[in-house]
């Protein structure tokens, strides 16, 4: 089973159904909607974000009673998982956690917006909420998204949108992260300004287990502003269970690194996702995994193959890689001399061009 947890002024169908469309694991989907939004009562009083999280384990409870589940949400749906990965954690099998933080903005800040909604109503907080929510031109591109997004803000219970401002008010658990022993996957938008990348490393740096990915040009809504991208990264958090891509995406990681993969996902189009797990599946699932080579060997053979077609590119990565599988600046050199005799000296030239920058920026420490 698959928990999907809303943002603040959101209902998880506006949020996450595009998303949820595109998971390819065969999970059983639940969302939930807070208090007062999208199909959910209005509070009947204060509830706090551990009394949300509450909440969702007795939703879990009356669908599997006591069976574990996967969860993935967004802002203040973010702050419950945090929450049931604290109070809960014999529950969760893992968590991806969206445009959120251990804080979220200040407590001043959402006592405020809720005495304003409580004197004057939603209306007032809507004409923020484009900037608060999306990223540099999303609304235009996507008007039918954002406008269901902005209608479900609208049509929210005023008083139950105040009393999770009250509970943001009173979230705080950063000095809890390090208990968190559970696999975390924090996603953030480079444009979020509620929740900026930083918030998300802060969570990912203070886990045990937690790993960050910035999506580019992504305000506060992920789910909603790149379903493909988000849809994709649940699916490899999640361990869908494809075992050869299960294998292909760790051998990857272990090869090229996790920036590298983070970086390949998150530019990963609906035009490129096939591809992308063509590659994940095949060539490192069927090929890399292989026992007959050890990587080292594997290295070599793909750096002699780069160097014969002349892909540069490809080239300068697999220099990295090779150097994480076990092979010294020397036997680098070695293998690029022997290019050279049966690959020509001009495609030599350019690769030892490339490997020597290569080779100095990780000598700097930079990726």
């Amino acid at each position: 089973m698959l928990l999907l947890g809303p943002s603040i002024g959101t209902t998880v169908e506006t949020l996450w159904a595009a998303c949820a469309r595109r998971l390819r694991g065969r999970y059983h989907v639940v969302g939930w909607d807070l208090p007062g939004h999208g199909r959910s009562d209005p509070a009947p009083a204060a509830f706090g974000v551990a009394g949300l999280a509450r909440a969702v384990l007795d939703l879990a409870d009356r669908i599997r009673p006591d069976s574990k589940f996967f969860y993935a949400g967004d802002s203040l749906g973010g702050a419950v998982g945090l929450e049931l990965l604290l109070d809960a954690p014999e529950r969760l099998e893992s968590a991806v956690l969206l445009c959120t933080g251990a804080k979220i903005g200040s407590s001043e800040g959402w006592r405020e917006r809720a005495e304003t909604v409580r004197a004057e109503g939603m209306h007032t907080i809507m004409a923020g909420a484009i900037g608060r929510w999306f990223g540099p031109g999303f609304a235009q591109r996507e008007p039918a998204v954002a406008g269901a997004l902005l209608d479900a803000l609208r049509t929210a219970d005023p008083e139950s949108y105040a009393l999770a401002c009250d509970a943001l008010a009173a979230y705080d658990v950063r000095g809890r992260l390090g208990e968190i022993t559970h696999p975390v996957l924090v996603v953030a938008g480079s444009e979020d300004k509620p929740t900026p990348p930083a918030d998300g490393k802060l969570i990912a740096d203070g886990v045990r287990d937690g790993r960050l990915v910035v999506l580019d040009d992504v305000g506060h809504l992920a789910p909603a502003e790149r379903p493909e991208i988000v849809a994709a990264l649940l699916d490899e958090h999640f361990g869908v269970p494809r075992a050869r891509a299960e294998a292909g995406m760790a051998v990857r990681r272990e090869v090229l690194g996790d920036d590298h993969v983070d970086r390949a996902i998150a530019a990963t189009t609906p035009f490129t996702r096939d591809f992308q797990e063509l590659i994940t599946a095949y060539a490192w699932g069927e090929i890399w995994t292989r026992p007959g080579l050890d990587r080292r060997s594997r290295s070599m053979i793909t750096l002699t193959a780069l160097v014969a077609l002349g892909h540069q590119e490809e080239l300068a990565m697999h220099v990295r890689a090779a150097r994480t599988n076990g092979l010294t600046d020397d036997e680098i050199k070695e293998v690029l001399l022997q290019t050279a005799i049966y690959c020509g000296v001009p495609a030599a030239n350019t690769a030892f061009r490339i490997a020597q920058r290569v080779l100095a920026t990780l000598d700097e420490g930079q990726p």
